[in-house]
C-alpha cells in the first residue's frame, strides 16, 4: 500500500515522518510508529490538519474518499475540520434529547454537592426539586424544557411559598444552564428572571410582606444576657458569644481555635464559612474574650454543640418567641440609635455585602479598630444591669 503513494522527499519524509498521496492525503508516521491518515489545507494562510483515522481501521480507498469529500467541502468554502466539529455538536445534542431534566439535575447536585458548605441547604436540593419541579416534567428530555413548563411549576406556588418558590426558580435555571454547558440543550434559560420571568410572574416583595427573624427589642437585651448569665452548658456560653460578636448561627458553632487569636483579641473566620464567601475578621471584646477562657481549648471546636443548641436553650429558656439570628437586629437597632458609629461600621460588624458596587470598590479596608470600639460599646450595653445584680462575664474573667 505504501508503494502506491506518493511521496514527499526523502529528507522530508525523515523530517516529518510524511507520505504523501496527492491532494492533501498525507500518511503520517509517529515516532512510535503508529500510523494514520490525516488530510492538509490552508485557510486564510494557515495550514490546518484533520486527522482521518489509523492505518488499521481506515483503508487507503477509505482515506482517499474522505479526502475527495475534504477538498470537495472547501470548493465550496467550508471548513472541514470546522464542519465535523459541528457536526459532532449536533449529534451530542440529538443523543442527549434522551437525558431527563431529572438526570441532568441529578448530574449538577453530585457535581457540586461537595461544595456546598450548608447541609441543609445541600439536603433541600433534591428534596424541593422532586417535590415540585419533577412531577411537571423531571422525566422529559432537557432539550424540551421550555417557558411554560417552568412556570406551571413554581407558579401554584408562588404566592403561598413565594421564597421556596423562587429558591426552585434559582435551581431550574442553575440545571439548565449546566445542561446548556455540557451541550445537552440549545438556546435560552427559559427559567431566568430578568427580561423573562419577571414579565410572567409577580415581584416575590409584592407577594407577601416578608418575615424577619424575631428579635428581641435592644433595651431588654441587658435583662436577657443577665438571664442568659444564669444558664448552664456550652450552648448558654456560645449564645452569650455570638449576641457580642454579632455573628451567624453557623459561623459561632463552626468556629475552631486555629481561627482565634487570643492575643490580638480577632476571630479570623474564612471565606469558605461565611454566607458571602469572603473573609471575615471580627474583634473580640473583653466580654467575648472572658466568655472564650471558659472554654475547653483542648478541643478543636470552641462550641462543639449542635446546629439546634441555641434555638433550643432559649425554648427552655420560654424565649421560642425569639431567634438567635434575630440578636443582629437588636445590635443592628442599637447602633443606629444609640450611637454615633457611621453605618459602614455597622454593616462591616454584621458582614453584609455591599450592594452598591462602586461604594464596595472604595472600601478596601475592614475598619478593625473602629468596630473593635463598636464591639466593647456593644458589649458594655449588653452588660449593663437593668434591674438588678447581674453576674458579668468580663468580672468573671478578672476574678
Amino acid at each position: 500500500m505504501i508503494g502506491k503513494l506518493t511521496t514527499l522527499s526523502v529528507r522530508q519524509q525523515h523530517r516529518r515522518g510524511l507520505f504523501g498521496d496527492g491532494g492533501g492525503l498525507f500518511l503520517q508516521v509517529s515516532e512510535r510508529g503508529a500510523k494514520s491518515w490525516i488530510f492538509r489545507f490552508k485557510k486564510d494562510g494557515r495550514l490546518r490538519v484533520m486527522g482521518l483515522g489509523p492505518v488499521h481501521t481506515v483503508s487507503l480507498a477509505e482515506a482517499r474518499e474522505a479526502a475527495r469529500l475534504c477538498r470537495k467541502a472547501r470548493l465550496g468554502g467550508i471548513d472541514p475540520i470546522d464542519a465535523r466539529r459541528a457536526g459532532r455538536i449536533q449529534e451530542r445534542i440529538e443523543a442527549a434529547r434522551a437525558m431527563s431534566f431529572a438526570e441532568c439535575a441529578a448530574a449538577y447536585i453530585a457535581a457540586h454537592g461537595a461544595g456546598w458548605r450548608n447541609p441543609k441547604h445541600a439536603a433541600q436540593w433534591p428534596s424541593t426539586l422532586a417535590a415540585y419541579v419533577y412531577p411537571i416534567f423531571g422525566g422529559l428530555p432537557v432539550q424540551a424544557i421550555d417557558t411554560g413548563l417552568v412556570v406551571k411549576a413554581i407558579e401554584p406556588i408562588w404566592t403561598t411559598k413565594p421564597e421556596t418558590a423562587s429558591r426552585v426558580r434559582g435551581r431550574i435555571e442553575s440545571v439548565l444552564d449546566w445542561a446548556a454547558a455540557r451541550g445537552y440543550r440549545q438556546g435560552e434559560n427559559p427559567a431566568r428572571w430578568r427580561g423573562h420571568l419577571e414579565n410572567l410572574l409577580p415581584k416575590k416583595s409584592t407577594v407577601r410582606r416578608v418575615e424577619h427573624h424575631a428579635a428581641l427589642p435592644y433595651v431588654e437585651i441587658s435583662a436577657f444576657m443577665g438571664e442568659l448569665r444564669g444558664q448552664e452548658g456550652i450552648a448558654a456560653r456560645a449564645l452569650a458569644f455570638a449576641i457580642l460578636t454579632v455573628a451567624r448561627t453557623g459561623e459561632v458553632i463552626g468556629a475552631t481555635w486555629a481561627e482565634i487569636d487570643m492575643a490580638a483579641r480577632i476571630w479570623t473566620i474564612p471565606a469558605e464559612r461565611m454566607k458571602a464567601g469572603k473573609e471575615h475578621r471580627v474583634p473580640l471584646s473583653e466580654a467575648a474574650i472572658a466568655i472564650l477562657d471558659q472554654m475547653d481549648q483542648g478541643r478543636d471546636k470552641v462550641f462543639p454543640i449542635s446546629n439546634m443548641a441555641m434555638a433550643m436553650l432559649l425554648r427552655r429558656m420560654g424565649r421560642g418567641d425569639l431567634t438567635v439570628h434575630g440578636f443582629r437586629s437588636s445590635f443592628s437597632d442599637w447602633c443606629a440609635e444609640r450611637t454615633a458609629f457611621p453605618s459602614e461600621v455597622r454593616e462591616m460588624a454584621l458582614a453584609h455585602t455591599v450592594a452598591d458596587k462602586v461604594e464596595a470598590a472604595y472600601r478596601r479596608g475592614d475598619l478593625i479598630e473602629k468596630r473593635r470600639a463598636l464591639a466593647e460599646a456593644w458589649a458594655k450595653f449588653c452588660d449593663t444591669p437593668a434591674a438588678g445584680p447581674a453576674k458579668s462575664y468580663q468580672s468573671a474573667r478578672q476574678r
